[in-house]
């Protein structure tokens, strides 16, 4: 019996590490094909017999206007800066599980996809930018900063255990933290002019969040309240609204409040009244049940409870809903020759690459990062190849960065960049693994 309990406590605490990673991914693997139908789906409508129907709905106004004071938006920004949030808001969730809690809590470990996402920024700008300079559209280099997380965690998915784990969470966590950069690039890159009575109520209103939680209110609703209005006020300030999901996330706590040991306590409490029905009425029985069910759910912690919540949500529903109103592109009035879709082609199919294995190296060469258990070199090539996968992201900032005139030609180079991006990584991962499967080293 002592020996069965050695076993299984430590099976036990890796298990809080590595289930909710393992769920994660596979929520992103089937979300990366649904979204990739999206967009096949939006392509096709929009270069149909309804593509004038399909594209000016996503232009329809909705909101509210109250006399000199109007909150209406077209449909297509209520998704791309209200739901959008919600994206953002739990790939923060994620970073914040992983840092506390997961494989990123070695600072050496952590280091090696934060190198490989800066570099994966950095060297593709400077390339759109050394094309584009004195040009127009050269406002739109931020479209080539950042990963498709759903995209390249479901490309990986096609090779299930043949490949090593440790790159599943190299490229997840590269996405994730060039995603939250190419975000605060975003908020201070491409805003409005800003409005600084909106910004310090946002910035009050996360000084409250921040407060509550010291205090110790523990209610879901309360803090969905409070972040909608400082959503508000960041979408009133000129920083861009989608900066609040990333800085709730950050805040939102990664430890239980109820701890296993004072769970036990209250459940062995409810477990040792008699058989009966007795849970009924104003009783100290019907107390403490409702006091067990309450602390059931305070076990997971917030992090944990709301990616359980949102994430199906916004890998299901929000994502693709995104595609559908942003990769609809008239394909007759776009063309491969025009210089923004080949600097935004170069950046992602080149620059990507180049910045995340460079970057890298010189992260492992220094000594400040370390690769992973069975992460060979080869295996890194491959997952920087794919990290020129920047659907999601990319379209993103080119609706804020582009006129709509130059707008098709730069999603088409996003869309065909990401294609030859994920062709060139998934190729050479097939490469690796026959070679593997053949009993060959893979250097």
């Amino acid at each position: 019996m002592v020996y069965q309990e050695e076993t299984n406590l430590p099976r036990e605490t890796a298990d809080r590490i590595t289930k909710p990673f393992a769920r994660f991914l596979k929520i992103e693997a089937a979300a990366g094909g649904l979204l990739l139908l999206a967009v096949l789906l939006a392509l096709a409508l929009a270069n149909s017999p309804w593509a004038e129907a399909f594209l000016g709905f996503w232009e329809l106004p909705i909101g509210l206007t109250f006399g000199a004071l109007d909150f209406s938006r077209s449909l297509r920004h209520w998704i791309n800066d209200g739901l959008m949030t919600l994206f953002f808001f739990v790939l923060s969730l994620e970073l914040k599980r992983e840092i506390v809690l997961g494989e990123l809590r070695n600072p050496r470990q952590a280091a090696l996809p934060f190198a490989g996402a800066l570099g994966g920024m950095v060297v593709p700008v400077s390339l759109y930018l050394a094309l584009k300079i004195g040009e127009p559209g050269v406002h739109g280099w931020g479209t080539v900063m950042a990963t498709d997380t759903a995209l390249v965690i479901g490309c990986l998915a096609l090779f299930g255990n043949r490949i090593p784990p440790t790159l599943r969470l190299f490229l997840l966590s590269l996405a994730i933290f060039d995603d939250v950069g190419a975000i605060l690039v975003v908020a201070f890159g491409y805003g409005d002019k800003m409005n600084w009575s909106a910004l310090g109520l946002g910035l009050l209103a996360l000084g409250a969040v921040a407060g509550i939680a010291r205090f110790g209110v523990r209610s879901v609703p309360i803090y969905f309240l409070l972040g909608g209005a400082i959503w508000l006020c960041f979408d009133a300030s000129g920083i861009h609204a989608t900066i609040a999901g990333v800085i709730l996330g950050l805040m939102t706590p990664a430890r239980v409040w109820v701890s296993d040991t004072r769970l036990r306590a209250i459940l062995g409490r409810v477990l040792a009244y008699p058989v009966g029905e007795h849970w009924s009425g104003d009783t100290v029985d019907r107390h403490d049940l409702r006091q067990a069910g309450r602390a059931v759910t305070e076990s997971l912690s917030p992090v944990e409870r709301l990616e359980l919540m949102l994430h199906p949500w916004v890998g299901f529903a929000i994502m693709p809903i995104f595609a559908l109103a942003n990769a609809g592109i008239t394909i007759s009035g776009a063309h491969f020759g025009q210089s923004v879709s080949v600097a935004i082609i170069v950046g992602l199919v080149l620059g990507k690459p180049i910045g995340v294995l460079g970057f890298s190296w010189l992260a492992v060469r220094s000594g400040l990062a370390v690769l992973g258990p069975g992460l060979s070199w080869s295996f890194v090539v491959a997952g920087a190849l794919l990290t020129g996968i920047g659907f999601t992201m990319s379209l993103f900032i080119a609706g804020l960065a582009f006129e709509p005139a130059m707008l098709n030609a730069a999603k088409l180079g996003i869309l065909s960049g990401s294609a030859v991006a994920a062709v060139a990584g998934t190729v050479m991962l097939v490469l690796l693994t026959s070679r593997a499967a053949r009993g060959g080293a893979v250097a």
